[in-house]
């Protein structure tokens, strides 16, 4: 199976995040996540780890606005060119927002902080020099996998970092910055209709957001109940979509300690949706800080219960493309 994985991922290392509270700590989301699964891939006999193929803005920009774009191409040097880096000593230079719109109004901002709260919805998608860079790479490897799938692979698997299922059209969060579920899930329209299933413990809020009037996707995400956990403002059962794309958004808030049978329970009715459906093709968010254990999730899915997750996902039998999400367990 094609793996496809850029080194261009090092370049977004922020020396920091904020964690609920106000708290400073080292970035879960850090490039050593890459190496642990590629040091796992390595003793497969099935894993192909290839570079993404070039595919330029235009399927990007089929899923993000041209501004918020633009923000994540110019952010840092815009930020830099501010004097945003001056007076740091501590540690390299990291783009964060200080100021969070209530409700988006008329106005935007031109100071680069500004923006960044303009276009980010939490303190989780710092951006360094190399943030950009890596996000277009990681949709590189999420459009390279769809691509395959496309031309007739059963499965690929897109090996992203960044991740991007928290990310909208038009704003950066949770440590994503550009959809990569979404944008290979549009790419793949091309052919059909496509659905998107999020097994990461955080609600996938962005894919959410991108396809809530959409009528050629099916979305479902599986996930920890926001009511008391990230994204909290997005993931309910009752969000379901709206005009053209009315019933065709399915959310499963779960409990704390949720382990392998609840957790497939709720993916027997979301693999029933996706029969209903009849996708040509199927988009996997795979976060894997649903597994117990992991520092950012409080659910109790053993190996065994991702093994049955995939293997339900398998007997589909649509063409599918696994994307790379969340998962922080050492």
């Amino acid at each position: 199976m094609k793996v496809y994985y850029s080194e261009a991922h090092r370049g977004h290392d922020a020396p920091f995040e904020i964690l609920e509270g106000g708290v400073s700590v080292p970035v879960f989301e850090c490039p050593e996540r890459m190496e642990r699964i590629l040091a796992a891939l390595a003793t497969t006999s099935w894993a192909e780890v290839t570079p993404p193929r070039d595919f330029g803005l235009a399927p990007i920009r089929a899923v993000h606005a041209a501004d918020y774009l633009d923000y994540l191409q110019t952010a840092y040097a815009d930020w830099q060119a501010e004097g945003g880096q001056l007076g740091i000593e501590t540690h390299s230079p990291v783009l964060y927002p200080a100021t969070f719109p209530p409700r988006r109004g008329r106005g935007k901002p031109r100071s680069v902080v500004g923006r960044a709260g303009y276009y980010t919805m939490d303190l989780s998608a710092p951006i360094v020099a190399g943030t950009y860079p890596a996000a277009a790479a990681s949709a590189g490897c999420a459009l390279s996998a769809a691509e395959d799938v496309a031309r007739g692979d059963r499965v690929a698997f897109a090996l992203c970092r960044p991740p991007g299922h928290h990310a909208g059209c038009d704003y950066a969060g949770g440590y994503c910055y550009l959809n990569n579920a979404a944008i290979a899930a549009r790419y793949l329209t091309r052919r059909g209709k496509v659905a998107v299933v999020d097994v990461d413990y955080h609600a996938g809020n962005g894919t959410q957001d991108i396809f809530y009037e959409a009528g050629d996707v099916l979305t479902i995400s599986i996930h920890a109940d926001p009511a008391r956990q990230y994204p909290y403002f997005m993931g309910y059962a009752d969000e379901t979509g709206e005009g053209p794309g009315a019933g065709l958004h399915r959310n499963f808030p779960l409990p704390p300690g949720t382990g392998d049978a609840a957790y497939l329970r709720a993916l027997d009715e979301a693999l029933a949706l996706m029969r209903t459906f009849g996708p040509e093709s199927v988009v996997v968010s795979a976060g894997m800080d649903i597994y117990a254990g992991d520092p950012l999730g409080d659910f109790a899915v053993t190996a065994e219960g991702i093994r049955a997750i995939g293997r339900g996902l398998a007997a589909l039998r649509r063409p599918t493309v696994v994307v790379m999400e969340g998962g922080y367990n050492n």
